[in-house]
């Protein structure tokens, strides 16, 4: 199947400031490419592109002052097959995890292990370690959290997105991995596209979305505590440890965000 994406984004900066964007897909999925991924810029501006310590592409540039434009339009194939899920995988022991995925274990800005650690080891550790352990962590994090738009903020962490029961996409991440993390579970968080394909429509505006990937059994398998079900189409666009690794936008001086369309839908 085809899965035609892409984003139009305008900031507004009172003077020139450095920005840089995390935008672009995944390298892995680049070669699912229908079409070429060319951001465009208005007014146009020279770029610096780099992949940054967690395999994300990075683009580096100075916006001008006033309105800052940044578009893109692009079409990809997609599989058109529910993520596989890891049923029945064991849990790799902590002493056997390889090292780049010790990482994911630690606590981080947005998921304060220390604090959760307690209240986590005593609703989930009487679970046999493995993929029913994950599950039952995914399973209370969609239903302890209450979806909201209205209730989103982006400093909200894993410990006050459990304390106040509410929250977007990111707030399930963020609680969904901390606990994980806190069972010994590597998790990271991902950020990407994601369209209503194979479900029901959902009346909410399209947007980026946020989920996140558990280390199983020498294998990184996708989980979403919000919608707690397999996915057709997902578009991975960044991974890292928490939000703040893998903001789409960060700014370095005063900016207000003007407009934000992002699309992702099926062909034909």
């Amino acid at each position: 199947m085809e899965i035609r994406a892409g984003y139009d984004i305008s900031i507004d900066f009172p003077a020139p400031t450095p920005l840089v964007l995390m935008l672009d897909i995944r390298p892995e999925r680049e070669n699912d490419l229908l079409s070429p991924q060319n951001a465009w810029f208005d007014p146009f501006v020279p770029v610096q592109r780099y992949i940054d310590g967690f395999g994300n592409r990075c683009t580096r540039l100075l916006a001008p002052a006033g309105r800052f434009r940044t578009w893109v339009d692009f079409t990809i194939y997609d599989s058109g097959l529910h993520e596989r899920q890891g049923y029945g995988a064991p849990q790799t022991p902590v002493e056997y995890l390889p090292s780049d995925v010790l990482v994911f274990l630690m606590g981080s800005r947005y998921c304060e292990t220390d604090i959760l650690s307690e209240f986590a080891w005593s609703l989930f550790g009487h679970i046999a370690p493995g993929w029913g352990r994950v599950q039952a962590i995914v399973d209370y994090v969609h239903n302890h959290i209450k979806f909201s738009y209205q209730n989103a903020r982006n400093t909200r962490t894993a410990w006050e997105g459990w304390s106040e029961g509410t929250g977007v996409c990111r707030d399930f991440a963020h609680l969904a991995v901390t606990l994980c993390r806190c069972m010994n579970i590597p998790a990271r968080y991902c950020t990407g596209y994601l369209g209503d394909i194979g479900v029901p429509l959902l009346p909410d505006p399209m947007d980026f979305s946020a989920w996140f990937e558990v280390w199983m059994d020498g294998c990184w398998y996708t989980q979403d505590a919000r919608h707690n079900e397999p996915r057709i189409g997902r578009i991975v666009i960044a991974r890292g440890r928490d939000a703040a690794d893998v903001a789409i936008s960060t700014s370095f001086g005063p900016h207000m965000l003007s407009s934000f369309n992002v699309t992702t839908l099926e062909v034909g």
